[in-house]
């Protein structure tokens, strides 16, 4: 148990990672047409507004001081309705210029909450749960009924562009990003602040700016997130985000990323939640009905946090 918890301090995603390998192969077993050629692209495009949400949610996570932002499902949503009903066609519409139109809009969001939490000391769970409310109801208002799209470049995100599923390019996204600012010192100094921020701000950190930062990155990640449930469900619905609001928490918990930071990253979170989506798909195979389906989802999210607590034991408060 000493070694498993050793490996895990190293690697966080290790529990999730052999999880999502087992529920792969299970999968395998009871449905064999699970990765048939043309079932491979619709699969991924069902897992990657999850997956991104869970990205997503992570940043804020790692920068600590009891970090979490429960705005990113309903944002995820503000994207995709102002995608389908402000911007494809118009001359914004094209995907170079809409893309980065909802990217800026996404990190401002998040930067938004960033600033609530780091610079008017709010906590984060009620700054959050503002925004929460406030992008709920602005969704409800832009998009009271379903508005169908049928975007060119959308669909092939859904499907495949070429041999190429396109949900590999909505996913790859944040975790190509995320590569390139480990390859910086900002990975590890938004780590070291979720650590423990008052050492990071002894050693010259601006700690406020470092947070702020973690709230934007997430943010932008949700808008890549919403476009890509754009692509999903080819239309803008104000109801579709829901989905992902408490879904998106617990597999940033199963991923292996310690929930009061400075530990863990997208990678981690992004295979908690393809373990969590394997774990939806094999029970609703075997037709387990929904509530057995909710306490199997209970008891892993309950074993990632145990697991987590042993990884991540709980740091002396500061002096």
């Amino acid at each position: 148990m000493k070694r498993l918890v050793a490996v895990a301090r190293s690697r966080p995603s290790i529990f999730a990672a052999a999880l999502a390998a087992a529920l792969f192969v299970a999968n395998l077993i009871v449905i064999p047409a699970f990765v048939s050629q043309g079932q491979i692209a619709p699969t991924l495009g069902t897992l990657a507004p999850f997956a991104i949400a869970a990205m997503a949610s992570t940043p804020a996570f790692l920068s600590g001081g009891g970090g979490i932002d429960l705005s990113i499902a309903p944002l995820m949503g503000l994207i995709n309705i102002v995608l389908v009903t402000r911007l494809l066609g118009t001359s914004f519409g094209d995907p170079v210029v809409a893309v980065a139109i909802l990217l800026l809009l996404g990190a401002g969001v998040g930067a938004l909450n960033g600033v609530l939490v780091a610079r008017l000391r709010f906590p984060p769970v009620i700054a959050t749960l503002g925004m929460f409310f406030l992008l709920s109801g602005l969704d409800l208002r832009l998009a009271p009924q379903p508005v169908s799209t049928s975007a060119a470049w959308l669909e092939g995100l859904g499907g495949s562009i070429g041999p190429i599923p396109g949900a590999l390019l909505t996913v790859g996204l944040p975790l190509v990003l995320w590569f390139i600012l480990g390859r910086t010192a900002y990975v590890d100094t938004l780590q070291s602040v979720g650590d423990h921020d008052a050492t990071a701000f002894s050693a010259g950190v601006n700690v406020d700016a470092v947070r702020i930062s973690a709230y934007a990155l997430g943010g932008l990640i949700a808008a890549v997130g919403g476009i890509a449930l754009t692509a999903l469900i080819r239309s803008a619905d104000a109801s579709t985000f829901s989905t992902y609001v408490l879904a998106a928490l617990a597999a940033v918990a199963l991923g292996g990323t310690n929930l009061a930071g400075g530990r863990g990253g997208l990678l981690a979170s992004a295979l908690g939640a393809i373990s969590i989506f394997l774990l939806d798909n094999l029970l609703s195979a075997l037709g387990i009905g929904a509530t057995y389906i909710q306490v199997a989802y209970g008891g892993a999210l309950l074993t990632a946090v145990v697991f987590g607590s042993l990884a991540f034991p709980r740091r002396a408060a500061a002096i």
